[in-house]
């Protein structure tokens, strides 16, 4: 009979066990006690728990009303904040190494690698536009199993073509690759080179949308850009820089829900090293800066050279314009999308130089919501992947940081980041 019983009791603890154990999805997970910024433009959840499973988010709310299944494993948040993982809607990986360009170094490696560094500053996102080659794709569709750095999408090589038929071809060989997004460049760089006229980037648009893919148009003048948006371009890729934003441009703009990504600190990587840069000093920037990178940027040779430079003082009083114009346009319900142009071998650094593109939209007068809304949900919605990133709602992606200091009280504050997630697996630091 004692054996019975011992056999009975046995049973009903294994089939508890059981119970809990089917209770429990696989990878599952609950943070629990963070202030929660879901980015869906709920009001913030001061005390809550977000249940992660099979590397997405499956409940968040107030630590009150979440039901955590037996068997999840808790992690102790407490007094921290979470918020998405930042998407950074213009940046580029490829060959660069320092300051120069080095085309032996575009391997999936160095792609990786990069993608590392974006990672560890918190941005779980990059949109590569341009310049990106076979080993782009292959890391870009490899991250779309398991990413264990950000994740990558391209739009290959940037198209050019001196006649609309030779910009057509381009467009459909790039289009054969299955890249994200098509980019073009419609810039003189101030008077200095050919731009791009209208009858080719006509072309180019009608043939990226006959196969389905959407333009990106870098701009610097406000009249290139309305008269790409009126052709039919789907996002401007950079500010506008030569006067002040009007009312036809925003019309044009919110028509078809046209995205602005200002990239400011493109601005300033082109003036800011004629001075030893204030950042220099920033702990969360030498984590990962190369010493004779900063020794190269501080000789007095360049530092004179970018002081006497007519384009890096005229890209300096360009900057002004542009972040007048960003106020401008977020007043008038322009969605905008955070980007910085990082990865190009001129010092704009990535990772860091992201926290300083949501120090300079804080400086042009956004609130902390407005810029980290630019830095998530928002940009993922310009690049066409809301649901799926840019937010902490079911169905999403778990790519989340935690952080120390509450962003929405100033958005500094992402910089004492804690640790970083990708599809609910903690990556870094």
């Amino acid at each position: 009979m004692k054996h019975a019983i011992i056999a009975i009791a046995a049973a009903v603890v294994a089939a508890v066990g059981l119970t809990a154990q089917a209770a429990r999805p696989a990878g599952t997970l609950a943070l629990v006690g963070a202030r929660v910024f879901d980015g869906t433009g709920a009001p913030v959840i001061e005390a809550g728990t977000i249940i992660v499973s099979n590397g997405k988010v499956d409940q968040v709310g107030p630590s009150t009303r979440v039901k955590i299944p037996a068997g999840t494993e808790r992690i102790d948040v407490t007094g921290k904040t979470i918020v998405p993982g930042l998407v950074n809607a213009h940046g580029h990986v490829g060959d660069t190494v320092g300051l120069r360009s080095d085309p032996k170094s575009y391997t999936e490696e160095h792609i990786k690698r990069q993608l590392r560094l974006y990672s560890s500053y918190g941005i779980t996102t990059v949109f590569s536009l341009g310049g990106d080659r076979e080993q782009g794709f292959a890391v870009r569709d490899a991250s779309r199993a398991q990413p264990d750095v950000a994740r990558l999408f391209v739009a290959g090589d940037v198209i050019t073509g001196k006649t609309p038929d030779e910009a057509r071809a381009m467009v459909q060989r790039v289009a054969d690759q299955k890249p994200d997004i098509i980019k073009i460049r419609v810039d003189d760089n101030l008077g200095t080179t050919t731009k791009m006229a209208p009858e080719i980037y006509r072309a180019v648009i009608d043939a990226a949308h006959q196969r389905g893919l959407r333009v990106a148009a870098h701009v610097f003048y406000l009249d290139d850009a309305k008269s790409l948006l009126k052709t039919g371009a789907d996002y401007i890729a950079h500010s506008i820089r030569d006067k002040e934003v009007d009312a036809e441009l925003i019309g044009l703009l919110k028509q078809r829900d046209v995205c602005v990504c200002p990239t400011l600190t493109r601005e300033v990587s082109t003036f800011v090293y004629e001075s030893r840069p204030a950042f220099f000093d920033d702990p969360f920037f030498l984590r990962s800066a190369e010493s004779s990178v900063l020794a190269e940027l501080v000789r007095p040779e360049r530092q004179e050279g970018l002081r006497t430079s007519k384009s890096a003082q005229a890209y300096k009083a360009a900057l002004k314009v542009a972040s007048r114009n960003l106020k401008t346009l977020v007043d008038a319900g322009v969605r905008i999308a955070m980007g910085t142009d990082t990865g190009a071998p001129t010092g704009r650094f990535q990772g860091y130089f992201e926290h300083l593109e949501l120090q300079l939209m804080s400086d042009a007068g956004l609130s902390a919501r407005q810029v980290l809304a630019a830095a998530t949900a928002d940009a993922a919605r310009c690049m066409k992947l809301d649901g799926q990133l840019g937010t902490l709602r079911p169905g999403a992606w778990a790519d989340l940081l935690v952080v120390r200091s509450n962003p929405l009280e100033n958005v500094r504050n992402l910089r004492t980041l804690e640790s970083v997630w990708i599809g609910g697996r903690r990556i870094s630091p």
